[in-house]
């Protein structure tokens, strides 16, 4: 089996999108997906460099592929160039499983559990609000809920007016749900190590699950500092885009779980060595999943797969995106990911129902503070 031809598809629905199609000359085709919203023609212009340095390969050499791809260049790959890579990685992936008839996570080891716990985003302009939104969610059958740090108005972010509501926002949350739901924050980067430090302390009564990047991640000496004062579980990595990004973090045990996103991080082969890295310091998966039904099946084969795995990211269950291009999603009930039967990643793509969704150029928040001075979004 050898490798035909690349193709990116380009479209936007809820938010935007890069998938990938491999294909090879027995017919067999795989997908995959990238992340990086809102920069998409530069991982696009990465996998046309790579287009040449595959069509002819053997899909099956994955390892090997996603050697060549991340060092071939000399400079070694980061973000934009290991999405790109991460795209092309699940869908061969994808045609290994196909070709061998067999679901991706029987390919990585098997299953070590029946389902995949996952956790939505909720939110709310007001404290009444978001806790609406959280009970509507437990109606539902969700079993850990996620909310971010709140901003202001004019793409504002005031931090001791956000941290002061973020408390509030916890108080009224656990009130409200009980005690068996699980609560996450997701900070976003947005805050100091001093007023991180006092939202974790603040919240602590309210046994968050986990708090979410609450620094920002160029610096891991900073999450040394926060870890050693703050007595709530912490998440971080979902901005990382190899296992030598998380080197320190999981070597040091700086954070609890690990935000692992193999559309960012080169694909599932590198996000299962990063897993297995993990499961030697006892640090668990709550992956990063923020984007399409591609990355969401990806995701739970990896999840099926690793022992060490805690909850999955999904903004919206399979069915509620793109239903009429990525064919046979998986199945969700009662705030799980069911395992597939299908063989690769489980679903089919729709190169036709993709040109209903045209691309336009679309700008993640820009948020600052309120002397004007650029803050984290």
């Amino acid at each position: 089996m050898k490798i035909t031809d690349i193709t990116c598809y380009l479209a936007k629905e809820w938010r935007t999108f890069l998938f990938v199609i491999v294909d090879t000359d027995e017919g067999i085709y795989g997908v995959g997906e990238a992340g990086i919203t809102g920069r998409e023609l530069a991982v696009q212009g990465a996998i046309e460099h790579f287009k040449p340095l595959l069509i002819g390969q053997d899909p099956f050499r994955t390892e090997h592929l996603w050697q060549v791809l991340y060092r071939g260049g000399f400079f070694p790959a980061q973000r934009i160039l290991t999405a790109a890579i991460a795209a092309i990685d699940v869908a061969l992936w994808d045609i290994k499983g196909k070709a061998l008839n067999v679901p991706v996570y029987q390919l990585l080891g098997g299953r070590v559990r029946d389902k995949v716990v996952t956790y939505c985003h909720n939110r709310g302009d007001t404290v009444e609000a978001l806790v609406e939104s959280c009970q509507r969610s437990v109606e539902q059958g969700w079993k850990v809920l996620r909310w971010g740090l709140p901003e202001q108005s004019n793409n504002t972010l005031l931090p001791r007016e956000a941290v002061l509501t973020a408390i509030e926002q916890f108080k009224a949350v656990r009130a409200a749900v009980g005690n068996d739901i699980e609560l996450c924050m997701d900070v976003h980067t947005r805050l100091n190590l001093a007023d991180a430090l006092w939202l974790c302390q603040e919240v602590e009564p309210y046994r968050p699950y986990f708090m979410e990047d609450p620094l920002r991640v160029e610096n891991p000496q900073s999450y040394r500092n926060l870890r050693s004062r703050a007595n709530v579980p912490l998440a971080a990595g979902e901005q990382y885009s190899s296992k030598w990004d998380f080197r320190q973090v999981i070597e040091e045990e700086l954070i609890d779980y690990a935000r692992v996103d193999l559309c960012v991080c080169g694909g599932l082969t590198e996000a299962k060595k990063i897993a297995g890295w993990c499961e030697t310091h006892y640090i668990d998966l709550a992956v990063h999943n923020p984007i399409g039904p591609v990355a969401t099946a990806a995701f739970l084969h990896l999840n099926l797969s690793c022992p060490n795995f805690a909850v999955q990211e999904l903004p919206r269950r399979p069915g509620e995106s793109l239903p009429d291009v990525v064919l046979n999603q998986p199945v969700w009930e009662d705030g799980y990911l069911l395992p597939p039967s299908r063989p690769g990643l489980g679903i089919e793509f729709d190169r036709e129902a993709i040109r209903r969704y045209p691309f336009s150029l679309t700008e993640l928040p820009h948020l600052r503070r309120s002397d004007g001075s650029v803050t984290n979004w």
